[in-house]
């Protein structure tokens, strides 16, 4: 658990780390824009992974009962949703799962509602499988995002809208959503018979005493009108095992969602995702409840940097995750030119707002998931960019 070490993830074929010169065209850039932390993953977690590998024998693997428990015990504990194991089924992923959704619940030419700015994925799982993005734009009040309700439910009423993607909490800005404007939420779908896919990967991962409602609780009714994506892969850094899961409460989209799976070929996780799964959500608590602290001091330091050594950038606080979104409209520049400054000069990679579609122009995304001395190596490269 000690979140200052620095571990050298080069070499590893981390996309973060190994590919900036294929990537940006340079190798001499301090790569902070991936979302993967760049901490060891939880030894209960190690552990399990090396008593399967000494095992030795690596045949056919079924995510089964116990993993399924583990999922149902886990989000009983953090999250006060009582759900059910025969709910769940395993993804490799969730953009593999939002993709799947959109095969199962939608139709060719049909339009699917999603809230830019939000995570990429969003966007390109929606029109490479030939269906349209209609946008309820997040509206900016006070520093923080907002649910422009008028809207959601003049786009919800369209007879060709069949899904909703909800990020919760939100990525880029890290904002979780109330209990209130879930329900409210929840009740426009629920009356223009809109399916609702909710990612919640970034969920365990909640700041400052912030507690996380999944929309799925909310009531039975949003329960099954509802397909729940959550992973380990943010809360433990275990992205590159792939493993997610999905909850599905009624029974004909579980059925259905299961059908276009095996259409793909897809069918449960591999044996190291098993392991993993099982370990990180019955035994990793204890270092999850030690990083939240280390990542809201990371974030403390991003807050308090910007107001003394560059006040024209601005952060969005975060409810939850290791995501910080930069407000850099103050400075006046494009999109290209804080691109270019950032790479070529400040020697710094961070994600660049308008992949986040309409409203994340002007706006980066640093991640501060790593040790603190990193964090303060790209803030300075950060004000040296700027400067």
């Amino acid at each position: 658990m000690d979140f200052n070490t620095e571990h050298n993830r080069r070499g590893t074929q981390s996309v973060k780390w190994d590919l900036t010169q294929e990537l940006f065209g340079v190798n001499d850039a301090l790569p902070m824009w991936v979302a993967d932390m760049d901490f060891r993953a939880p030894e209960a977690v190690i552990d399990a992974l090396q008593e399967r590998l000494e095992h030795g024998v690596f045949g056919y693997t079924s995510a089964g009962a116990k993993t399924k428990e583990a999922v149902v015990s886990w989000l009983n504990s953090r999250h006060g949703w009582e759900t059910e194991p025969s709910f769940i089924t395993f993804s490799p992923g969730i953009v593999t799962a939002i993709a799947t959704a959109v095969q199962a619940f939608t139709e060719p030419g049909d339009k699917v509602v999603v809230q830019p700015p939000v995570y990429t994925p969003f966007f390109d799982m929606v029109t490479k499988n030939g269906r349209s993005v209609l946008h309820n734009p997040l509206i900016e009040q006070d520093g923080r995002y907002e649910i422009d309700f008028a809207d959601l439910e003049k786009s919800l009423s369209e007879p060709d809208v069949k899904l909703f993607i909800l990020c919760s909490p939100h990525n880029p800005s890290g904002r979780s959503w109330t209990k209130q404007e879930l329900t409210k939420l929840g009740e426009l779908c629920l009356a223009h018979g809109v399916t609702v896919i909710s990612d919640e990967i970034h969920s365990d991962l909640m700041l400052y005493g912030r507690k996380h409602t999944p929309f799925a609780s909310n009531s039975r009714e949003f329960a099954e009108l509802s397909i729940t994506c959550i992973a380990p892969s943010k809360t433990f850094n275990l992205a590159g095992l792939q493993a997610s899961a999905i909850i599905i409460p009624d029974r004909a989209k579980r059925a259905a969602f299961t059908q276009v799976m095996q259409r793909q070929g897809l069918s449960s996780l591999n044996a190291f995702a098993v392991s993993a799964i099982e370990a990180a959500y019955s035994k990793g608590e204890p270092w999850l409840d030690r990083l939240i602290p280390y990542i809201e001091h990371n974030m403390e330091e991003v807050s308090r940097f910007l107001q003394q050594e560059l006040p024209e950038v601005r952060m969005m606080k975060p409810d939850a995750s290791y995501l910080a979104w930069l407000d850099c409209r103050a400075l006046e520049l494009s999109d290209q030119e804080l691109k270019r400054r950032l790479l070529h000069k400040g020697k710094l990679i961070l994600e660049s707002g308008p992949k986040y579609g309409p409203g994340g122009e002007g706006f980066v995304r640093m991640n501060v998931g790593c040790s603190l001395s990193v964090v303060k190596d790209g803030l300075s490269r950060l004000k040296t960019a700027f400067s």
